[in-house]
C-alpha cells in the first residue's frame, strides 16, 4: 500500500525534473544560437570582409572608364548587363571565397597542388600580365585626372601614385589604409545621385534594365566583353580567395573549414552575405554611371570618350563647375583601393604557385619575395605608362583582356570546387554550382561572339 501510494509521487517528481532539465536544455540552445546570431551581426556590422572590399575595387578607374564608354557608345541598351552579371558576378566571388575559407589557400595554391606547372603557370603569368595593363591603364587615368584639376606633369604623377600605393602596402597597416580610401570611394555616389538631377527617360532606361538587347556586331560584342571583363575579373578571384585563407591564417581560433567544420554554417553565410553586399554595392554605382552617361553624353552624340575631361562632362548637371574635381577624386580613390588589389593579386598568385610565405598582414621581413613581385607588378605598370596609349582607350581595353582572360580561369575555379581532395565535404552544389558554370559559358560565349564578329568584318 505504501508503494502503492508514494510511485506516484516519484513518477511525477521524475517526469517535473525530465520536463525541467528539457526546459533548460532549449533555453541554453536558444541563448547559444542568440549569441552566436550577436556574434554574426556585430562582424558585419564591424567588418563586412573580403567581398565587401572586392567589391568597392571592382568600380576602379578601369570600370569607370569601360561604364562610361559603354553608356556613351550604347545608350540605355547596354544597362541590362548589370542585372544579368549581378547573381553571376556573387556566384563566382562567392565560390572564390570559400575556396580560401575551405582549404586555407587561394585559387593560385589550389591550382598548384591539383593542376600541376604548367597550368599554375599560365594562370601566372596572363594573371601578371592582364594585371600589369590594368594597373598601368589605372594609374594613367589617376594621373590624367588629377592633370585635368590642378595641371602638371601626367608622367610625374604617374610614377608619384605608383610610389605612394606601393609604399603604403609595404609600410602601413593595409586595413587602416583601406578604410581610409573607403571615404574617398564614397564619392562615386555623385553617380548615384546625379540619377535623381539628370533628366533621365525613366521608361526607355527601365527598358534598357529589363529588357535585353543584343547587336550582332564587333563594335557592341566587344563592349560587352569589356563590360564582363571588368565585373568578373580574374584579380578579384585571387584577391577574395586569398584574403579569406589570410584571415583565417592570422586568427588562431580558425582552421581551415574542412579541417574543422565545426562552424561551416556561419563562415559559409558570412562569405555569401558578404559578396552579396559587395558585388550590390559595385553593380549599383555601374548602373548609375551607365544610365547617367547614357542620359548626357549619349543623348548629345558624344559616343566615343576620348578624354577625361568628357567622362566628367556627365556629372557637371549636378556637380556644376565641381565635376572635374568629383570625377577626379572618384578616380583617385578608386584606384588607389583598386591597385593594392591588383598588385596585391599578382603577389599572392606568384608567391602560392611558388609556396612562399605570403600575406599583407606580414610584416616586410617576413615575405620579402612576395612584397618584391607586388612592387614590380606595381613597376610595370609606372613602365608601360611611358608610351602614347590614351589613359580612356587603356582602360576600356584592359577590360577586354580581363575578360578574355576571365574564362580559362573560371572553368579552373569550377573543377576545384567539385574536387573533394580539395573541398573535402564541403564541395560546391545546388544553385550556386549552376550560376557558376553559368557564369563561365556568358564570358566564353562573349568572347567566341566578339572574336567570330571581329573576324568577319
Amino acid at each position: 500500500m505504501w508503494t502503492a501510494k508514494v510511485e506516484p509521487l516519484l513518477f511525477a517528481f521524475t517526469d517535473h525534473l525530465v520536463k525541467q532539465r528539457i526546459w533548460r536544455s532549449r533555453v541554453a540552445g536558444r541563448r547559444k544560437l542568440n549569441e552566436e546570431d550577436a556574434d554574426t551581426k556585430e562582424s558585419f556590422l564591424t567588418r563586412l570582409g573580403p567581398g565587401l572590399i572586392t567589391g568597392a575595387s571592382d568600380d576602379d578607374p578601369s570600370g569607370i572608364g569601360t561604364y562610361s564608354q559603354a553608356g556613351a557608345q550604347l545608350g540605355f541598351g547596354v544597362g541590362w548587363t548589370m542585372l544579368l552579371t549581378y547573381p553571376l558576378m556573387v556566384a563566382i566571388q562567392e565560390i572564390s571565397g570559400r575556396i580560401g575559407r575551405v582549404t586555407g589557400h587561394g585559387i593560385a595554391g589550389n591550382v598548384c597542388r591539383n593542376f600541376g606547372g604548367p597550368a599554375i603557370w599560365s594562370l601566372v603569368v596572363l594573371l601578371a600580365a592582364a594585371n600589369a595593363i590594368n594597373i598601368a591603364a589605372d594609374l594613367g587615368a589617376m594621373a590624367d585626372a588629377l592633370k585635368l584639376v590642378v595641371g602638371g606633369s601626367s608622367v610625374l604623377y604617374v610614377v608619384a601614385f605608383g610610389l605612394v600605393s606601393v609604399l603604403a602596402q609595404v609600410f602601413l597597416d593595409y586595413k587602416r589604409y583601406v578604410a581610409i580610401l573607403k571615404w574617398l570611394t564614397l564619392v562615386l555616389f555623385a553617380y548615384v545621385i546625379a540619377l535623381f538631377v539628370v533628366k533621365v527617360p525613366w521608361l526607355e532606361a527601365l527598358k534598357g534594365l529589363l529588357v535585353p538587347t543584343i547587336q550582332w556586331n564587333g563594335a557592341f560584342l566587344t563592349t560587352l566583353v569589356a563590360v564582363l571583363g571588368t565585373t568578373i575579373s580574374p584579380y578579384l578571384f585571387v584577391w577574395q580567395s586569398s584574403q579569406e585563407a589570410e584571415e583565417q591564417r592570422i586568427d588562431p581560433k580558425k582552421r581551415p573549414l574542412k579541417e574543422n567544420s565545426a562552424t561551416k554554417r556561419r563562415e559559409l553565410r558570412r562569405i555569401r552575405i558578404d559578396t552579396m553586399v559587395g558585388m550590390a554595392f559595385s553593380n549599383l554605382i555601374a548602373i548609375s554611371i551607365i544610365i547617367t552617361t547614357a542620359a548626357t553624353l549619349h543623348a548629345k552624340g558624344v559616343t566615343a570618350i576620348q578624354s577625361s575631361s568628357q567622362a566628367a562632362e556627365a556629372l557637371k548637371p549636378i556637380a556644376g563647375a565641381f565635376a572635374e574635381i568629383i570625377f577626379a577624386l572618384g578616380i583617385i580613390g578608386t584606384g588607389l583601393l583598386a591597385i593594392p588589389v591588383l598588385a596585391g593579386s599578382t603577389a599572392y598568385a606568384v608567391g602560392e604557385g611558388r609556396k612562399w610565405p605570403v600575406g599583407l598582414s606580414r610584416k616586410p621581413k617576413q615575405a620579402v619575395a612576395f612584397y618584391s613581385v607586388l612592387a614590380l607588378s606595381v613597376g610595370l605598370g609606372i613602365a608601360l605608362n611611358f608610351t602614347s596609349v590614351d589613359p580612356i582607350k587603356a582602360l576600356y581595353w584592359s577590360a577586354v583582356i580581363n575578360g578574355v582572360l576571365a574564362a580559362p580561369v573560371m572553368v579552373m575555379l569550377m573543377l576545384l570546387v567539385r574536387n573533394r581532395e580539395v573541398m573535402g565535404d564541403l564541395v560546391v552544389q545546388g544553385w550556386l554550382y549552376v550560376l557558376g558554370w553559368a557564369s563561365t559559358f556568358a564570358m566564353a560565349l562573349c568572347i567566341v561572339g566578339m572574336l567570330v564578329s571581329l573576324f568577319l568584318s
